[in-house]
């Protein structure tokens, strides 16, 4: 009974062990796993981190490339303006030349444009009287076309009552017809 009784303590208390053994690779399990969740959080915002870096790097890579193609393009328009300043300077002297001579041709314009002007001044003159005249037609115009609209409207009146006549007559035959 002894060896029995021995057995049994010995088997109880090898099972509450095995039972703390259990228990402390549980917790011990639920540390590290803490731990290995932090680590990948950690990994994961580092790997964003990087993400965002290398983007960044291909973003600022484009625009270095846009702004050196646009240093040549301002390069070459320095260049096509320095070459149009030139043309420009070339072409005002010849322009000033022009203008010399053009200076005098609008002395001999004035003269031309004196006589102009006075011979638009009797032709308005001219014109100022059919003016007048076409207002006085205008004018006639107008009573004539009043005088025919006030006729016109006095014959609409004259059929108007011949109408109601008309109707009172047809309303009358009918009565008599419907009497009969």
């Amino acid at each position: 009974m002894i060896m029995k009784n021995l057995q049994q303590k010995l088997f109880i208390v090898l099972a509450v062990c095995l039972c703390a053994l259990c228990a402390y690779q549980w917790y011990f399990q639920t540390v590290q796993r803490a731990a290995i969740e932090k680590r990948d959080q950690e990994i994961f915002q580092k790997s964003a981190g990087i993400q965002s870096y290398t983007n960044s790097i291909k973003g600022m890579d484009a625009q270095i490339s846009q702004m050196q193609e646009r240093i040549g393009e301002l390069k070459r328009a320095a260049m096509t303006n320095e070459q149009f300043v030139i043309l420009a300077k070339r072409e005002n002297a010849r322009l000033q030349s022009s203008t010399d001579l053009l200076s005098n041709e609008v002395v001999e314009y004035k003269a031309a444009a004196a006589k102009l002007e006075e011979t638009l001044t009797n032709t308005y003159a001219g014109i100022e009287k059919q003016n007048a005249a076409m207002k006085d037609l205008v004018g006639q115009r107008d009573e004539f076309v009043q005088k025919y609209n006030d006729s016109i409207k006095e014959r609409n009146a004259i059929v108007a009552k011949y109408n109601d006549v008309v109707d009172r007559i047809n309303k009358l035959q009918a009565a008599n017809a419907a009497a009969k």
